[in-house]
């Protein structure tokens, strides 16, 4: 429970963080916003229509009472009224989430499926010289921006070959490229860090035992390899979620999707704070909670990190083979 309240405490820490680095840097900061977007003529506002939408936004309390009144807001859900639309942030929200969730999640596990397949074709190739060119594989597509391979698929997939429609594409369709884009820079990583744990597992006493007793490589990479190497794995795709994130939000805008990405880029280039600060508050969110929740499994997946309580006050870990 200790363990568990710490974690919690630590995420609560970090929101906190990101909340007030992102008010910071997007409302408390010299500039008005308000100011740079309709002072000017063509806007067609008047001074004093303008005095009107700053008192409806609350842009003329003190930034301390903003603060405390977006942070209120936030924990119950309100994110407050788009500067552009005048419609609430929640609904922009709501209507954009649900194609950023389809394309990450799908896009998610597409890259666990291609990093695990490439980290047992590595181990399992036939040919030396075929297990040389999937070990490297990672290193490239590591290197890879997400907005030049998206780019890239476009022109050869679409343009070139014609398989795939940009404009108007049917529901499948039009998640194969993106989905492509967004897994193949994240499943690299993954399958480096993989490869590198399934080697490191393999030089341990046990699997020399196990292959001793005529085990094949197949059983030994499955039964005593795979629950041992998969936690550093396990970390990795943790971390990974902030660029997945960020990540979506490019591809989106490269691919022309509607969801968080086409919302972020057009409050961007409509300088519309509330939507901005709702989308990182949002996004630090959700990589803050997948993070904890790996925090959370590492002592159920792996029996060495257990701890068992003894007398008094102390705590002694407890070390058992995996």
């Amino acid at each position: 429970m200790s363990y568990i309240l710490g974690r919690i405490g630590q995420a609560v820490i970090v929101l906190a963080i990101a909340f007030t680095a992102a008010f910071v840097l997007l409302q408390a900061l010299p500039g008005d916003a308000l100011l740079i977007k309709f002072e000017s003529p063509e806007s067609g506002l008047g001074p004093e229509q303008i005095a009107l939408l700053r008192e409806s936004l609350g842009a003329n309390t003190p930034i301390w009472q903003q603060f405390f009144g977006t942070l209120g807001g936030f924990l119950v859900g309100d994110f407050g009224y788009s500067v552009q639309s005048g419609t609430p942030v929640r609904e922009i929200i709501a209507a954009a989430l649900p194609n950023t969730v389809v394309l990450a999640a799908s896009a998610f596990v597409v890259a666990i499926l291609l990093a695990v397949g490439l980290a047992v074709l590595a181990h399992l190739g036939w040919f030396p010289w075929l297990r040389s060119l999937l070990r490297s594989l990672p290193s490239l597509f590591i290197s890879v921006p997400v907005f030049w391979l998206g780019i890239v698929l476009i022109q050869v997939f679409s343009f070139r070959l014609g398989w795939l429609p940009v404009i108007n594409p049917g529901p499948i369709e039009g998640l194969i490229m993106p989905v492509a884009a967004l897994a193949l820079p994240i499943a690299a990583p993954m399958a480096q860090v993989l490869i590198r744990s399934i080697d490191d597992v393999l030089t341990q006493p046990f699997i020399t035992v196990v292959r001793s007793k005529g085990a094949s490589d197949w059983w030994i990479l499955t039964r005593n390899v795979a629950r041992n190497a998969v936690l550093p794995t396990l970390t990795i795709a943790g971390l990974l979620l902030g660029e997945l994130i960020s990540g979506a939000v490019i591809t989106e805008t490269v691919f022309g999707r509607a969801g968080i990405g086409r919302a972020t880029e057009q409050a961007v280039t409509n300088q519309d704070t509330p939507v901005l600060q709702a989308v990182v508050v949002i996004s630090a969110t959700v990589f803050v909670l997948v993070n904890l929740a790996v925090d959370l499994l590492y002592p159920i997946l792996d029996p060495r990190l257990k701890t068992m309580k003894t007398t008094g006050k102390t705590t002694q870990t407890v070390k058992v083979p995996a």
